[in-house]
C-alpha cells in the first residue's frame, strides 16, 4: 500500500472508529509499527490527528486561538450554558473557567441573581460587569492570551486562597480512555486548581469535543461530578462515558 492510501486508511479509520491503535493497522495492513507510527506523525503535525500512546485519537477542533472558537459550534455552547447557569444557586460561589463556552455561561446567569463569581478570565470578568448582584473576584496573573485566562504561578497563588460550592470547567478534549485534555500544560495545571478549590466541578463541552483529544491532562473522571453536554445520548462515546460512571447531563 502507498504512503498517500496509507494516509487515507488511517483517516477513514479515526473517523470510523474514534481511535487508531498502530499494532492492529500494522497487522491489517501487513507493515511495520514504525511505519504506522511514521504517518501518525505526519497526520498530528498536520493538526489531523492527536497521537497518544500506542496510536492516535480525533484532535479537538477547540485548541483554535481564542478568536476563533467564538465560531466553533455557537449553538452547541449556548445549550450547554443555559443547563450550567442553572446549577448556580443565589447566594452561592462559583469558580467560571475561561473561554468561549464559559463566556456563554456568563451571558446566561440572571442579571439579577446575587452570588459570587470567581475566574481567572478578564473577559468573563467584564461580561459580568452589569450583574449589579454578583461579587466578582478577578484572579490576577499573567494572561495566556489563546484563551484570554491568567495562568503561571501568581494566578495559582490566589486560586489557592479562594473556595467555592461550584466549578464550572472547559476543556479541548473529552475522551472515555484520554480524559479531559487541553492543549496547554500550564492552562490544564490552572485548571487543575481551580476544580479542587470547589465542592462540585461540572465539565463543559459542546458536541464538537467528545470523543477528541488534546496534548495535557486536566483531571481524571473519579474528580468530576458530571459532564454537560449537547451531544446525542446515543453517540457511542457518551454511551462509553455512562458506561464509566460519568454522569452526563443532558443539555439538548
Amino acid at each position: 500500500m502507498l504512503a498517500a492510501e496509507r494516509r487515507d486508511h488511517l483517516i477513514g479509520l479515526l473517523a470510523r472508529a474514534g481511535k487508531i491503535v498502530a499494532k492492529d493497522v500494522a497487522a491489517e495492513l501487513g507493515i511495520s509499527e514504525d511505519s504506522v507510527r511514521r504517518d501518525l506523525r505526519d497526520l498530528a503535525a498536520e493538526g489531523l490527528c492527536q497521537r497518544v500512546y500506542g496510536g492516535a485519537l480525533p484532535v479537538s477542533p477547540a485548541v483554535a486561538d481564542y478568536a476563533a472558537r467564538h465560531s466553533v459550534a455557537p449553538d452547541g455552547k449556548q445549550k450547554v450554558a443555559a443547563v450550567a447557569a442553572a446549577l448556580v444557586r443565589p447566594g452561592g460561589a462559583l469558580i467560571l473557567d475561561g473561554g468561549t463556552t464559559a463566556l456563554a455561561v456568563a451571558r446566561a446567569l440572571p442579571q439579577d441573581l446575587a452570588c459570587t463569581v470567581i475566574t481567572h478570565s478578564p473577559t468573563i470578568a467584564a461580561a459580568l460587569l452589569d450583574h449589579t448582584r454578583a461579587e466578582l473576584f478577578l484572579l490576577g496573573g499573567r494572561v495566556f492570551k489563546h484563551s484570554a485566562v491568567t495562568c503561571g504561578v501568581a494566578a495559582v497563588e490566589a486560586a489557592q486562597n479562594v473556595s467555592a460550592d461550584l466549578c464550572l470547567l472547559g476543556v479541548t478534549g473529552v475522551h472515555p480512555e484520554a480524559g479531559l485534555t487541553t492543549g496547554d500544560a500550564e492552562e490544564a495545571a490552572m485548571k487543575r486548581i481551580l476544580s479542587a478549590r470547589a465542592a462540585d466541578t461540572y465539565i463543559l463541552a459542546s458536541s464538537e469535543k467528545i470523543g477528541t483529544a488534546s496534548r495535557f491532562r486536566v483531571l481524571p473522571w473519579e474528580k468530576v461530578s458530571g459532564l454537560i453536554t449537547d451531544a446525542d445520548p446515543d453517540d457511542a462515546v457518551v454511551k462509553q462515558l455512562k458506561a464509566l460512571g460519568v454522569e452526563v447531563v443532558a443539555a439538548n
